[in-house]
């Protein structure tokens, strides 16, 4: 049984597809041809824009695990022989910090919905027992609904250059993500261990899984991955506590 044809699955396929076919109809008069795609980046950015807050909330969290390090460092220079201990000790520490090692997860996840909504709109021929208009809305030739391993054995040019240009873009927005907005370590801090140094490349993935994606998920990705990192960019510099301190005031800030 497919999932989506699930009733109430199949309302919120439903409800997406016609957001999609109303945000392609309001830009159709400028968009053109492209009228779909642009209504996947707008439908992107409306749900970065809801997901705000939680953006705003892994910032300061990041801040405030970059503050914990040499506190972790030192539960692992006491307690690195006991493994229970330490883990005991290090969710104590984040529990009275009121954080986790894990909010960064929190986006991604929030995500994962929209993700699969988007690739089910493009790739069922039928949604709610109406046929689905928008399989055959396309982009110089590349259709949203099939991926760029979907293009193999077929006319692909020029459709190959659109699929090509949007899995660039991805490792190009991945790498200035990894590059730009890794937060330097605090003196005192463990230097990254070799699993953790491998699994920095992991976004890397990313590109991999678009392209196996319809074309419109995986301008999706696009479109969020660079929202990401525009937002990491500007809530850093906003919320930086270094930034925010007063000027001359060179003792480190007490909390009370």
């Amino acid at each position: 049984m497919d999932f989506f044809s699930w009733p109430p699955v199949a309302a919120v396929l439903d409800a997406a597809y016609g957001l999609v076919t109303a945000l392609s109809a309001v830009v159709q008069p400028f968009a053109g041809a492209a009228a779909g795609l642009i209504a996947v980046v707008v439908l992107t950015m409306i749900v970065r824009a809801v997901l705000l807050p939680v953006g705003i909330s892994q910032v300061r969290a990041e801040y405030v695990r970059r503050r914990l390090a040499p506190r972790l460092a030192e539960l692992q220079r006491k307690h690195g022989h006991d493994r229970e201990l330490l883990g005991r000790k290090t969710v104590e520490l984040y529990r009275e910090e009121r954080t986790s090692p894990f909010a960064g997860m929190l986006p991604l996840l929030a995500q994962l919905p929209v993700i699969s909504l988007v690739y089910a709109v493009f790739t069922h021929p039928t949604i709610a027992g109406h046929a689905n208009d928008l399989l055959g809305e396309h982009m110089l030739g590349a259709p949203l609904g099939t991926s760029f391993v979907g293009l193999a054995g077929f006319e692909v040019w020029p459709a190959m250059l659109v699929y090509l240009g949007v899995l660039a873009l991805i490792a190009a927005v991945t790498t200035v993500s990894r590059r730009v907005l890794t937060l330097p370590q605090p003196e005192g801090a463990p230097a990254p261990a070799g699993v953790l140094r491998a699994l920095s490349f992991l976004p890397y993935v990313t590109v991999v899984f678009a392209a196996f994606v319809p074309l419109a998920a995986a301008v999706y990705i696009l479109t969020s991955t660079a929202w990401t990192v525009a937002e990491r960019f500007t809530l850093r510099r906003l919320l930086d506590p270094e930034r925010r301190r007063p000027h001359g005031g060179n003792e480190p800030s007490t909390s009370h």
